[in-house]
This record gives C-alpha cells, sequence and structure tokens, in this order.
C-alpha cells in the first residue's frame, strides 16, 4: 500500500521518514523518528507496535539490522510485514515479508558521502519504483535541506509509477537537535497530506510554506531597515491597514500575525519577509 525511505543525514545530524501511500494519513501510522536513536518505517499490514518497541531497540544500542530481526522474529505476523530503518550511527537494513501483496520489496545501504537509507515498498508498480527513489537519494546534494532531499526521492518514486492504486496521502518527518519550533523541540518537519489526489505536490506546497515561516534566516543577507526601504515596508504595512509611529514595531506586530516572527531580526528585514510583504500588497518585486 506504500513507498517510504528512512534516512540519516551524511554527518549524522539528522534522521527522517517520507511517506507516500494510496491509504488514508499515511503519516499517522508508518514513521517514527527520534535524535540519537534512528528512523523507521512501518507499512503493509503495518505493526505500529514497532514504532516505540523498535525505538527503544534502538536506544538501547542496537545497530539497525538488529533491530529489524528482533522485531519481525518475535512477530507472528511477519510475513505480511515490511520495515525499514536506520540507526544513528549510520547503518541500515529493510525487511519484506513473503506474503506482501507484489509488487513488494526493498534496498538499504549507505551513500558515499556517508547517507544511510532504506527503501521499501508494497502493492507498487514494480521494482522501478524502489530503484527510482534510491537513485534519487543516493544523486542528492548533502547541501540540499534533508527534508527536501526526502520529498525529491518521494516524487522520484512517484513518478516512476507509485502505488499501483492510485495516490492519496504523503508525509515528511524530520528531526534533529532543538530543531523544532523556537528550538524547544527536536522535530523539525512534521507535514501530512492526508486525503488529496496528489499528495506530493501538496505536499511540496506545505513545505514551501514552512521553509518561508520557519526556514532558517541568512543573517547576511538581511537588510537594514532603514531609509527608503523603511518608508516602503511602511507604505505596506498601511496598505495592510497596519500604521504605527515605528516601522520596526508596525513589521513585527504583521509578522507574529503572519507567523513570521522566527524571521525577524532587529533593525533588519529578511528578504524572505519583504517578498512576503510585496507579494500580499500585489508588488511583482
Amino acid at each position: 500500500m506504500t513507498f517510504s525511505i528512512a534516512a540519516r543525514s551524511e554527518d549524522g545530524s539528522r534522521l527522517g521518514v517520507a511517506v507516500a501511500s494510496k491509504f488514508l494519513a499515511v503519516g499517522a501510522a508508518v514513521p517514527a523518528v527520534e535524535v540519537n536513536a534512528g528512523a523507521i518505517a512501518t507499512q503493509a499490514l503495518a505493526n505500529l507496535a514497532y514504532r516505540p518497541d523498535g525505538l527503544a531497540l534502538l536506544h538501547s544500542g542496537l545497530r539497525a539490522e538488529e533491530v529489524v530481526t528482533s522485531l519481525t522474529s518475535a512477530d507472528s505476523g511477519r510475513d505480511d510485514r515490511q520495515l525499514g530503518i536506520v540507526d544513528g550511527l549510520g547503518g541500515a537494513s529493510t525487511f519484506t515479508g513473503s506474503a506482501c501483496v507484489p509488487w513488494a520489496g526493498g534496498r538499504a545501504g549507505t551513500t558515499t558521502g556517508g547517507s544511510a537509507y532504506a527503501v521499501q515498498g508494497n502493492i507498487l508498480t514494480g521494482p522501478e519504483v524502489v530503484d527510482a527513489v534510491v537513485a534519487s537519494w543516493e544523486q542528492s546534494d548533502p547541501a540540499t535541506p534533508f527534508h527536501h532531499r526526502l520529498l525529491a526521492a518521494l516524487l522520484a518514486g512517484d513518478l516512476a509509477g507509485g502505488d499501483s492504486r492510485g495516490r492519496q496521502s504523503a508525509a515528511v518527518y524530520v528531526v534533529t537537535p532543538s530543531g523544532g519550533y523556537g528550538g524547544t523541540s527536536d522535530v523539525e518537519v512534521d507535514l501530512r497530506v492526508d486525503d488529496h489526489p496528489e499528495p506530493i505536490p501538496e505536499l511540496a506546497r506545505l513545505i514551501g510554506i514552512r521553509d518561508m515561516l520557519f526556514g532558517e534566516v541568512d543573517l547576511d543577507a538581511c537588510l537594514p531597515l532603514t531609509g527608503s526601504l523603511a518608508d516602503e515596508v511602511a507604505q505596506r504595512l498601511a496598505t495592510l491597514g497596519r500604521v504605527g509611529d515605528d516601522v520596526e514595531t508596525t513589521l513585527n506586530i504583521w509578522a507574529d500575525i503572519e507567523n513570521l516572527e522566527e524571521r525577524m531580526v532587529p533593525g533588519q528585514i529578511d528578504p524572505i519577509v519583504l517578498s512576503h510583504l510585496r507579494a500580499l500588497t500585489e508588488d511583482p518585486a
């Protein structure tokens, strides 16, 4: 019912799972990821207990292959299961039960740069889907944001045929230490499309919004909020009904409303914030 990739970045700072399926809210069932442990994808006739149990085994020090063996050997329903795991040290393993609906299979490995991956799928149009996901991951640039690499791998699998029954849902889940909102959690990306005719393009749209709101600010690119630029910002804010004596204060109030507070820099304006403000006030710049 599903194809997925569990992966670890080259430097081990990020772990994640991306998944797509002809299944309602696949992101609620397949992924389990924790910093300092690993990433797990459980699917086919998914055993959701693999998620907490697998993470606990990873935390205990077992490697990916050992965890796959431990989980499946103790499960009488293993022939109907599919499982992919990468561990925090760069190990990777995938399992496909003998009774999984064809085409079903997977591949696990490590790129030349040191990134680990486990790719698996069932009820697919053919092995070319898994091959396309693997090829996309192996050829991806480590400098590209990790969640974009996962998204690209999903898209490659979808373009190669994907789930033979069609499309319905997709998800990306990524963790990195203190990578969440305000640095208060490790969950850097947790986006799901639960029911949509084109879930992967819709997931890409959501990721674009996420990057605008919560992406890393390039401080070197920020512009001083002074002179003619400050005048322009004040005028555009006024167009949106936001008027105040101090342009920076008014900008911050507007940014809070737009959920852009993490992109605010004292005395400056992030070009992404400026572009969004210009777009809302119908400026082609």
